[in-house]
């Protein structure tokens, strides 16, 4: 090797592991050069990107960043990555050190767990890209996930959280990270991050769509290809094909035009890959016809995207030279596609996992949209919105808790299934068997007029239930219109668990019935939540009692009820109590 060649290479190698933070391994980073220099303009740095920033001049800002091919390893994205997410914020930004407050509070410490966290429910395994992120590495993503699923409980599905995540953190210290993410999620302006099933399915839904309009030849190739398990199935993976396949150099060219302009980023992207893909399979004899003919057209473009022939800046020249295009457009066939979703949900009955909060509420990106086509018509958000907020607004203070029956994966599983805006409240421990005493007279005393309150049971067999109760324990003294006392009390909002050995929630019958369009009106039967006088406490009625415990809450029994439609919580149907314990929430 000549000695010029020579000392290049020995002066790039520093620069590559000096351009990521520690926790990114830069051994298996490889760094692209789409031209010789000289040919082009000299790349702009960030101190020439920042003005348009602060004088918002968007479509300047917009041709900046889609024609500056920074190499992976520009110092450039640690300031303007974090600086393009902060233009997303909504409302006030967070204070220095409101996420290392959420940490103490979540984990208890600021130290990295040694044992693995436990990610939030709307994050599956296989989801969990962590790019060239070393172990600790990919335990700090771990931990900035858990952190926006406390923050953040409207999220109930969201495949690229957890690979944005990864991405940013080559770039940037954990805690800019998070800051970026809270951004993101919060966005009312533009869609970044689909935090629904519903919206999942909408996206490539309407990558489908306007494929068949915008990449017509493409398109038809994909559904000819498709054979029998038809496009649908090849669609439904259009962001892995960008977030799991893409060399990282191209997943990062893409991630600067994404982290300004939003999903519609994707969307183009996702159509620049099949025209290149049609166009280097259109002959019968190549490779790529071959392979898709051979493995399926699924795993063809898979192994295309791995090993794209084309630059990242051939790539994003095509998706942005996708005529007609525009976000209006999108925003059109994406609503046009939510509302017919919804309208086939009513109508057949099916369920898509979301947050029960959002029910019958404009979604945050139906809002987005429909201010995009019309300044005529806005929907003002609610209080249900996926934003981060204050430490004691919507984030789990499950580390507070110092439970002697549920461990913190319970209790996060427990906090998850709770109305989201009583996790907006501090727990507070109101009465335990372990200080209080076993006396039902003191569980009064202690708890009745606290509305609601979260019922743990710990069996002397380990079996562990309870049931979230809506509406104070005063109500058993409360008479009706003849002078009686009510025998029953209570909404549809109270729910019954399971936590150990088997893990469930079960709501209300009539919150099934509204949900899946049945139009039976709910029998007396079905609407018996709670009962108590000086001698017992019954929860959920009908056919059975789903708990009941005697006057000095050493016994009780459990069967399958009508206002639940429960098992047995425990196998045998009779238990008794090792440990009650029953929280309110401060300020509910």
């Amino acid at each position: 090797m000549p000695s010029a060649m020579l000392s290049a290479v020995l002066e790039e190698e520093p620069d590559l592991y000096e351009a990521f933070p520690p926790h990114v391994d830069p051994t298996g980073i490889t760094i692209l050069t789409d031209s010789p220099p000289g040919k082009k303009a000299p790349l702009k740095t960030y101190e020439e990107v920042q003005p348009l920033l602060q004088q918002g001049r968007k479509r300047d800002l917009k041709l900046v960043i889609r024609e500056n091919s920074w190499p992976i390893n520009s110092p450039v994205r640690a300031a303007l990555w974090p600086a393009l997410c902060r233009q997303h914020q909504h409302g006030k930004s967070m204070l220095d050190g409101f996420y290392w407050d959420m940490v103490t509070q979540v984990f208890g410490t600021v130290e990295l767990p040694d044992k693995p966290i436990m990610l939030p429910p709307f994050v599956e395994a296989t989801h969990c890209l962590g790019y060239h992120l070393t172990r600790k590495g990919r335990a700090v993503a771990d931990r900035v996930v858990s952190v926006l699923g406390y923050a953040c409980p409207d999220i109930t599905y969201s495949p690229s959280l957890y690979p944005i995540t990864a991405a940013l953190l080559h770039f940037m210290p954990e805690e800019e990270c998070y800051h970026c993410m809270a951004s993101l999620v919060a966005s009312k302006e533009k869609m970044f991050i689909t935090q629904t099933k519903l919206h999942n399915e909408v996206t490539w839904k309407t990558v489908m769509q306007i494929a068949k309009k915008h990449a017509k030849s493409a398109a038809q190739q994909l559904s000819r290809l498709s054979g029998a398990i038809g496009p649908e199935r090849i669609y439904a993976d259009w962001q892995w094909w960008i977030l799991a396949a893409l060399p990282f150099p191209h997943l990062v060219r893409v991630l600067d035009c994404f982290f300004n302009e939003g999903i519609k980023v994707f969307y183009r992207v996702a159509l620049a890959i099949l025209i290149l893909f049609h166009k280097h399979c259109a002959n019968t004899s190549s490779e790529w016809y071959a392979e898709a003919s051979k493995s399926g057209v699924d795993h063809a473009i898979d192994k295309f995207c791995r090993n794209m022939p084309a630059s990242p800046t051939k790539l994003l020249r095509t998706a942005f030279s996708i005529r007609a295009l525009s976000s209006q457009y999108i925003s059109r066939v994406f609503i046009k596609t939510e509302m017919t979703l919804k309208s086939k949900q009513v109508i057949t009955g099916s369920r898509l996992v979301r947050s029960r909060s959002s029910d019958n509420l404009p979604t945050s990106q139906s809002q987005v949209n429909i201010q995009m086509m019309s300044h005529t018509l806005t929907i003002r958000e609610g209080s249900h919105s996926p934003g981060p907020r204050a430490l004691s607004m919507g984030v789990y203070p499950i580390q507070t808790i110092k439970s002697q029956i549920l461990d913190l994966s319970e209790l996060f599983t427990l906090w998850s299934w709770l109305p989201v805006r009583i996790t907006m409240y501090q727990p507070v421990l109101l009465y335990t068997t372990e200080e209080h005493g076993c006396s039902l007279t003191t569980f009064y005393v202690r708890v009745e007029h606290h509305e609601p309150t979260l019922l743990m049971i710990k069996t002397c067999n380990n079996e562990v239930f309870g049931a979230y109760c809506s509406t104070r324990w005063f109500e058993r003294n409360q008479k009706d219109e003849r002078g009686n006392r009510q025998a029953y009390f209570g909404t549809g909002e109270t729910f019954l668990f399971s936590l150990h050995p088997v893990r469930a929630k079960y709501p209300w019958v009539g919150c099934l019935q509204e949900t899946e369009g049945d139009g039976e009106k709910t029998s007396h039967a079905n609407s018996l939540f709670m009962a108590a006088d000086n001698t017992m406490i019954t929860i959920g009625g009908g056919d059975g009692q789903a708990i009941w415990m005697d006057e000095n809450i050493r016994f009780g029994k459990t069967d399958r009820c009508s206002t639940f439609n429960n098992p047995p919580l425990c196998p045998s149907g009779d238990f008794e109590i090792r440990v009650l314990e029953v929280y309110g929430f401060s300020g509910a």
